[in-house]
């Protein structure tokens, strides 16, 4: 009977707190710790919790490293058969679900809920902290770790710790030297399709995030957020050092390294240190001599597209 409303499209249990319809009440209860923040299955090693059983379940293979459900298409692995099925989005370009205000489509329905507050403005998770919002309580929960310190992912390579797991993932493969993303157009690699699809943008040119005060547009919607601190003046994630302040978190904790030394990102070939993987992989074209961003005007090459979108101001003016 539950099943059956799938196809008629009937969910007779709503969520009192946000309205969000289920075709069952055993999925209402689960839902509802959303609201209440109650997570009753524990895993044992990092103390992290989750409001199922399921969820724990494929998590755990977080610290076993097990990932039994691979591609076919690129050999990557997941812990859960239901993220294979959503990255095979990224194969096919299947986007099921579209914004009607927008016609932007997405390949999860949970992102297309969260993309439809950027019409509406709305932010309905607040941190106690600093105040910023957040369109989910997933994104709040990480946010918080900011302001506790808490870093519950740690590389067995060399201890450091992150915040997310998909952070440990990311940083690996500066061990491994691994990026399963490749931009056909330069060949830059990536470790997760959703940055090569930002990076894209670099190539074609579009920016859907616009802002509603100037215009100008971003290939990201957390780069237009840090934008609007230029017309509120906001800066405010600011260095216990020097008092310097940032629109973002991750900003800060990159000038941080200015002060403490730390150059966690090193050239297997020369052993020379950077604040960020993104430094590392622009001076690997020092050893390479590859420069995959060339300008369209004069065939200059460059490392990086920033260097790039600099030296074209040559020829506009």
């Amino acid at each position: 009977m539950a099943h059956q409303r799938v196809h008629t499209g009937e969910q007779p249990f709503t969520c009192l707190d946000c309205g969000k319809g289920f075709t069952c009440s055993s999925k209402l209860k689960v839902h509802q710790r959303v609201h209440t923040g109650e997570r009753p299955f524990t895993c044992s090693d990092c103390g992290k919790g989750f409001p199922r059983s399921s969820d724990l379940m494929a998590h755990q293979r977080v610290h076993t490293d097990e990932r039994p459900f691979t591609c076919s298409d690129c050999g990557k692995g997941f812990t859960c058969s239901s993220q294979l099925k959503v990255h095979q989005r990224v194969h096919t370009g299947e986007r099921p679900f579209t914004c009607l205000d927008c016609g932007k489509g997405f390949t999860l329905s949970s992102h297309l809920l969260r993309h439809q507050f950027v019409h509406t403005g709305e932010w309905p998770f607040t941190c106690w902290d600093c105040g910023k919002g957040f369109t989910c309580s997933s994104q709040l929960k990480v946010h918080q770790r900011v302001h506790t310190g808490m870093r519950p992912f740690t590389c067995s390579e060399c201890g450091k710790a992150f915040k997310r797991s998909s952070q440990l993932l990311t940083h690996q493969s500066a061990h491994t030297g691994k990026w399963p993303f490749t931009c056909s157009v330069c060949g830059k690699e990536f470790n997760r399709s959703s940055q090569l699809k930002v990076h894209q943008r670099v190539h074609t040119g579009e920016r859907p995030f616009s802002c509603s005060e100037c215009g100008k547009g971003y290939t990201q919607s957390s780069h237009l957020r840090a934008h609007w601190s230029v017309h509120t003046g906001e800066r405010p994630f600011t260095c216990s050092v020097c008092e310097k302040g940032f629109t973002r978190s991750s900003q800060l904790k990159v000038h941080q390294r200015v002060h403490t030394g730390e150059r966690p990102f090193t050239c297997s070939d020369c052993g020379k240190g950077f604040t960020q993987s993104s430094h590392l992989q622009a001076h690997w074209s020092v050893h390479t001599g590859e420069r995959p961003f060339t300008c369209s005007v004069c065939g200059k090459g460059f490392t990086r597209s920033s260097q790039l979108q600099r030296h074209q101001r040559v020829h506009t003016g």
